[in-house]
């Protein structure tokens, strides 16, 4: 027997990335023969996406959709990702990695950095990264499935994707239309409440139909048509911190290799990322328009490009920040509804992820419980601030000098948080994340270690064990990922064989 306060109609208002995810995830529950999904956008609002980095846990989302990998790869003319490369971050012609998953191997159930500090301050340990299989792949441009006499307990693949978002967007609503989503097309032009406690009762569009719901997912992007220009959700501003507020986006031919990660190079007045696709690479300028004007970000991009530029530079403009709630009444912010974080770690579609993870997780009945809200806003209101923290990282610990955005993120106050945990790890390189935060401590080592953050000493447990065999170990360990990774087929010869899209050449950008 169905259950009578079951949510009946579901109205997700925004299409782009964030509202095909959701209309996709939210497929299921048309299942139940009761409960109804439309999506509600117009042909004639444009999306922010730009081209897309992605992070592991997208995996986890395409395969609660029963998406096949390699299909999804040649739909979005995507290749794979294992790290990302930070250029002149540190200081000028300095280069690190962020790449995806562990360092080396705990030894007695003391943490492998510690041992890394130790033997790198005595010269006996090569680079951080050479201690990372998926970090070492990726400056060989290799990837693939490890053979089996290379698998090991030391020797794990972690890898996300990077992607043309408009293309998955498009391949989501095939996945979610077949599954009974409804599309709507038209514009929203004003909001119906109900009087008596202002929840939404329906949308109305530009041609008067009226939709109503009795769930709504804002997928608006900035603008925030439900969740803040109809419900006040509020603005927890973050640009104090994070000062860039304009990107300026151009796609180019790829004339290089279709490397594994996603590149990150710092600017005078921001960065510049860098994501290959199989058809081109999405290329562009994160900065601060304090620092240095839109004409003058464009030109910047367009004198550092891998090839001939297939589209016009577009500027966009954003602001670093929140909605203080994510969840108000009847309505559910997904994407830039929700709030920003600029993609320096490529976290704006797990954010999106993570909302519909946690809608699911506390989808409500017709009542509405104001506990289930309540929780759902404070899970979403640690995970931004925790990821904002590891953002900000990044800026903080740069030894540019004498450049006016970086010495000022140097020098600023930062969150309570993030002090925290610099102060502890500068002490003894220790280090402790919540159990529910998104980056692992080999994340928070990747960054520290390379935009060199290095602790005054080690862990005393180290020297409990002969420095001889922590060197053997270390350069056992150090060669073993060294032949896995050479052991990998190349990277744009694995996806020509298994992933590459008919005709690359011949669709439209």
């Amino acid at each position: 027997m169905i259950q009578p306060d079951l949510i009946r109609k579901v109205v997700i208002v925004g299409g782009g990335t964030a509202g095909w995810m959701a209309a996709a995830a939210l497929s299921r529950l048309i299942a139940n023969g009761v409960t109804s999904v439309t999506l509600v956008e117009s042909d004639t609002i444009g999306t922010v996406g730009v081209g897309e980095a992605t992070i592991p846990p997208i995996r986890t989302f395409n395969e609660l959709l029963g998406l096949d990998e390699r299909e999804f790869l040649k739909a979005t003319r995507g290749s794979y990702k294992l790290a990302i490369e930070f250029v002149d971050w540190t200081r000028p012609g300095h280069t690190y990695q962020h790449p995806f998953g562990p360092f080396g191997a705990d030894i007695n159930a003391v943490k492998f950095h510690q041992f890394w500090l130790k033997m790198h301050r005595e010269g006996r340990a090569s680079g951080f990264g050479d201690y990372n299989l998926c970090g070492v792949a990726a400056r060989l441009n290799r990837f693939g499935a490890l053979p089996p006499q290379h698998r090991s307990p030391l020797t794990p693949m972690s890898w996300a994707y990077h992607f043309d978002a408009a293309r998955y967007a498009r391949f989501l609503r095939d996945h979610a239309e077949a599954r009974g989503v409804v599309r709507q097309e038209g514009k929203v032009v004003s909001v119906d409440q109900r009087p008596e406690d202002g929840f939404i009762d329906a949308i109305v569009l530009d041609d008067g139909r009226r939709v109503e719901g009795e769930l709504f997912i804002d997928c608006t992007g900035f603008r925030g048509l439900l969740i803040e220009q109809t419900l006040k959700a509020g603005f927890e501003d973050w640009s104090h911190w994070l000062p860039c507020d304009r990107a300026v986006a151009v796609q180019c031919l790829n004339d290089n290799a279709i490397s594994p990660f996603t590149r990150s190079t710092a600017r005078d007045a921001g960065w510049q990322w860098r994501i290959p696709l199989q058809h081109r690479v999405g290329t562009g300028y994160v900065y601060s328009s304090a620092h240095i004007s839109d004409d003058q970000a464009a030109d910047t991009v367009l004198a550092n490009l891998d090839g001939k530029p297939v589209t016009d530079p577009r500027i966009l403009s954003f602001r670093a920040g929140r909605r203080r709630k994510a969840w108000v009444k009847n309505c559910v912010a997904l994407g830039l509804a929700s709030g920003f974080l600029e993609p320096l770690e490529s976290t704006s579609i797990h954010l999106i992820q993570a909302g519909i993870t946690k809608l699911l997780a506390l989808f409500p009945h017709q009542g509405f419980d104001p506990v289930a809200i309540d929780e759902y806003n404070r899970l979403t209101n640690v995970q931004i601030e925790q990821i904002r923290d590891f953002i900000i990282l990044h800026y903080h610990a740069n030894e540019r000098t004498g450049l006016d955005l970086w010495d000022h993120v140097r020098t600023m106050a930062i969150p309570d948080s993030l002090q925290h945990k610099l102060d502890l790890f500068r002490g003894a390189g220790r280090f402790f994340r919540h159990e529910d935060e998104l980056f692992a401590e080999s994340s928070w080592m990747a960054v520290l270690i390379g935009q060199n953050v290095m602790p005054e000493r080690y862990d005393p447990l180290v020297d409990s064990i002969p420095e001889d065999d922590v060197a053997r170990a270390m350069e056992e360990l150090r060669t073993t990922i060294r032949v896995a990774a050479e052991s990998l087929p190349d990277h744009a010869d694995f996806l020509a064989r298994h992933c590459a899209a008919p005709d690359p050449e011949s669709v439209p950008a």
